[in-house]
């Protein structure tokens, strides 16, 4: 039988298929040892840490985070972790968010030293965040501050009105649909608002005033919304001190017995599995493009297999 021609580009790919098969059988068989180890030692993973001092990153939006809060919860069990430090670059985030992170933070302290480094910014649910920590840092130019509240809503029925366009709202009651852009806020709608946000408004200086160990009026007098600056925060009494992450580790080895030569690790918010599994995959779609493979050409060295 004469034997079939190839062309040749289909013979390149064919050795560079053989080539690759020791690759894809050692990332079978990582994939399967990743399973076993995601499996049978789920309770036993970070068992084998060594002591070091955790990093919580806060930075962009804060929100409502379950993961985030589950990890501080797991931490405060951790022996390994022998304080956190939180550094926080955030500008603000929702009520909700900025409660949840500080209460969870709250607890870790009654476990080990929590203390928060403020970056470029640490305002609103940001410096509600940094509230919860034992000491403060700042740099000289950080901007922080804005306590209080804002809720934000736009009044568009001029506007609908010269376009002839008209909103209808079925409610249960007069207050459902306040705010509500297609008409304006009423009277009674803008009391009701105004009660919410003034008792968000005062669980927020409650932090502050617990925290800072500061008297509730001068709390008050800072907390109209202003930012300030590091510098400005210090003499206010809202930061402890100017430095960073260094003056940090300095004072949690005097002050608490954590040594500075302790390893730093972040907190990861994925499981050990789940970033394992993400590198795998990662590197397998490297290895694609780095072999140059296409999925037309694997099938047609398919059907030329040995």
């Amino acid at each position: 039988m004469q034997a079939m021609a190839l062309e040749p580009d289909l013979l390149i790919d064919r050795r560079r298929l053989k080539r690759s098969r020791a690759l894809w059988r050692s990332l079978a068989l990582l994939l399967v040892l990743g399973g076993a180890l995601a499996w049978f030692g789920r309770g036993a993973i970070g068992s084998f840490e060594r002591p070091h001092v955790a990093r919580l990153p806060v930075e962009g939006f804060i929100g409502d985070d379950r993961k985030l809060i589950e990890a501080l919860d797991r931490l405060a069990k951790d022996k390994q972790a022998r304080a956190l430090i939180v550094a926080i670059d955030s500008p603000g985030g929702s009520v909700g968010g900025g409660e949840a992170l500080h209460h969870a933070l709250l607890r870790l302290r009654e476990s080990k030293p929590v203390v928060a480094v403020m970056r470029g910014t640490a305002a609103s649910a940001g410096y509600m965040t940094a509230v919860a920590a034992e000491r403060i840092w700042a740099r000289d130019s950080t901007v922080t501050g804005s306590i209080g509240v804002l809720l934000q809503s736009i009044d568009a029925s001029e506007l609908l009105e010269k376009l002839g366009v008209k909103g209808e709202a079925i409610v249960s009651g007069p207050l459902k649909a306040q705010p509500n852009p297609f008409q304006p806020l009423t009277p009674e709608g803008r009391a009701a608002l105004q009660s919410v946000i003034t008792d968000m408004y005062d669980q927020f200086v409650a932090m502050v005033v617990a925290g800072r160990k500061l008297p509730e009026d001068k709390v008050r007098a800072l907390a109209d919304g202003r930012v300030f600056t590091g510098r400005q925060a210090l003499a206010n009494g809202l930061v402890d001190a100017i430095g960073g992450e260094r003056e940090a580790r300095a004072w949690l080895e005097a002050e608490k017995q954590v040594p500075e030569s302790l390893p730093v690790r972040d907190i990861k918010l994925r499981s050990t599995a789940e970033r394992w599994l993400g590198s795998l995959w990662q590197g397998v779609l490297e290895s694609l493009v780095m072999e140059g493979l296409r999925v037309d050409r694997v099938l047609a060295l398919w059907q030329l297999r040995p």
